[in-house]
């Protein structure tokens, strides 16, 4: 009895490859709607869809790591999207939203914030190949990354949304706070990285009512929240430099390159 020939798989990503470069590719294109905000001076339309990259780009990578989806491509794709989003983007929407003023001094302060977010993600992607790092480097991030860089050069835009009159639009604030930015984006600051925090048992419920208020004050007063989170994020940086510090002498000290303090005996 003759068998029948089975027919050929159809060959293809699956799903699980796909979803994560979907997500990406979203988050791109959100980038690049905030500049055609900006161009139209849709200011808050534009800080939006940037946010919004920003929610996408969060999500890609965790769910690649859920799905088991990762892929060189996909880490390439997810670098250039952040570039767009979180480094030329803000720059732009800036730049026509106040920094234009100051002319080319503007411009060029804008530039090195999209410089500054290229060289912080070519940093980034080299040292995720570094077999000499320490275990609890990983907790931190070299800097301050790209997605809460691009966030918090538009933190000057953001706050004029909640009090349209103060003094936060001016030229030379708005391209000073720029450069700031970039510098933070380059320098070798550790700032908090929460990819791996767990949470304990016992604080799963607050925190989950906590997320739930979040949530609320986000839609109620999404302007006010944002800014908020920007300064909480911004108060982390002495808590970051004093924890990383700490435990660089103390891996250095079991290395044997510091030697132990002198205790002082007893009385």
């Amino acid at each position: 009895m003759l068998r029948r020939r089975a027919s050929p798989r159809l060959k293809g990503l699956s799903l699980n490859h796909l979803l994560p470069n979907l997500l990406t590719v979203l988050a791109l294109c959100s980038g690049l709607t905030a500049v055609r905000f900006a161009l139209l001076e849709q200011w808050q339309a534009a800080v939006a869809a940037i946010m919004v990259a920003g929610v996408l780009d969060g999500l890609d990578g965790r769910v690649a790591r859920l799905l088991g989806g990762g892929s060189k491509f996909g880490a390439e794709l997810d670098s250039l999207a952040d570039f767009l989003s979180f480094g030329a983007a803000p720059a732009v929407v800036v730049y026509t939203w106040s920094a234009h003023d100051l002319g080319g001094v503007g411009w060029a302060c804008s530039l090195f914030l999209a410089v500054c977010a290229a060289l912080r993600l070519a940093r980034f992607n080299t040292a995720l190949e570094d077999p000499d790092k320490p275990a609890f480097a990983y907790n931190y991030f070299v800097g301050v990354p790209a997605p809460a860089g691009g966030a918090l050069a538009l933190l000057p835009m953001m706050i004029t949304f909640e009090w349209p009159d103060g003094p936060f639009r001016g030229a030379v604030l708005t391209s000073t706070w720029m450069v700031v930015i970039g510098l933070l984006m380059v320098s070798k600051f550790p700032t908090f990285s929460f990819k791996k925090v767990k949470v304990p048992h016992s604080w799963v419920l607050p925190t989950l009512v906590g997320a739930g208020l979040f949530a609320t004050a986000l839609f109620s007063a999404p302007w006010l929240t944002l800014v908020t989170l920007g300064a909480v994020y911004l108060g982390l940086f002495p808590f970051s430099y004093r924890s990383f510090r700490r435990l660089t002498l103390e891996a250095q000290r079991i290395a044997g390159v510091v030697p132990p303090e002198e205790t002082p005996p007893a009385a």
